[in-house]
Formats: C-alpha cells, sequence, structure tokens
C-alpha cells in the first residue's frame, strides 16, 4: 500500500515543479530590464495566490488536484463578491470527493475563471497556470506574510508526506 502512495506523492512532486515553472515561464514577459513584483504563496490547505503588486490570482496546488482526483465541478465566487482570507467562497467537487475553496486573501472578486466553470478538468490538467479559479484586488496585500512561500510549501508537502 505504501507503493502506490509514494509514486502518487512523487508524480504530484513533479507535476508540482513543473507546474511552477510553468507559471513562471508564462507570467515573466516584457523587458529583462523591467522587474515586477510576482510571488507564489499557499495555504495549509493547499490555496495558492500569485501577487502582482495589488492583484492576486487564486487557485489549487497540484498537490490538492492530485489528491481531489478529476474535478467535475467548480463553483466560485462572482466578480464584486468580497472574499476574506480563511473563509470558504466556493467549492470543488470530483468523483473522489468534495472540497470547499478557502480565501487565501482578503479582496473584491475581479473575474472568476470561467473556463474552470466550463471544464473543471483543466484544475487537473494544469492547476497553477491555466486552471486559476479567480483574481482578486487585495485589500490588504500583506496579508501575504502569513502564508508559505513557494520553498516553505515544498518543505511542508514533504512533512505531510512522513506522516
Amino acid at each position: 500500500m505504501a507503493v502506490p502512495r509514494l509514486g502518487s506523492v512523487l508524480l504530484c512532486k513533479r507535476i508540482f515543479s513543473s507546474s511552477l515553472r510553468a507559471n513562471r515561464s508564462q507570467h515573466q514577459h516584457g523587458l529583462a530590464t523591467s522587474s515586477k513584483l510576482m510571488d507564489m504563496f499557499f495555504t495549509k490547505k493547499h490555496e495558492w495566490v500569485l501577487v502582482e503588486g495589488t492583484k492576486g490570482t487564486i487557485g489549487v496546488s497540484a498537490y490538492a488536484a492530485d489528491a481531489l482526483g478529476d474535478v467535475v465541478y467548480a463553483q466560485l465566487p462572482d466578480p464584486g463578491d468580497s472574499v476574506e482570507v480563511g473563509e470558504e467562497c466556493g467549492a470543488l467537487e470530483s468523483v473522489k470527493a468534495a472540497s470547499e475553496i478557502y480565501s487565501p486573501v482578503s479582496g473584491t472578486v475581479a473575474e472568476k475563471n470561467e473556463k474552470v466553470e466550463d471544464g473543471p478538468a483543466l484544475i487537473n490538467q494544469s492547476p497553477q497556470v491555466e486552471g486559476w479559479l479567480f483574481r482578486v484586488d487585495l485589500a490588504d496585500p500583506g496579508q501575504v506574510s502569513e502564508l508559505m512561500n513557494t520553498a516553505d510549501y515544498e518543505n511542508y508537502l514533504k512533512e505531510c508526506e512522513e506522516h
């Protein structure tokens, strides 16, 4: 029983690493001399927020997508809705389970990913790039200091697999 779990974890790690590389390369554009504030942060419930100045793009990690299995339904907050850090703001349903979405930051929803609502399998295919869930105007960009950066999240996943 431990071998399939280890295989799943290793696959997830490979998916997570390749998603991060793809995500970074997709968002790095413009002149090499221009700098853009852009960092990804994670919650212990496996949501992420990609911060670009005072805007945040929110989704679920590759680890969460893998754990959920094939996502068949996504309920996302609507533009104009207020979301609060740590509060439920949507739901994902898969063939294995249903899971609430918790916002990693507070703000006002600026956009939701209608492609994900129309085809929720996109979350499994590209959880940290094309499978983002919604975008917000951040109420307090400093809230991300309470979240894990990419390196801390990778360490957190290692700790989780040890238990």
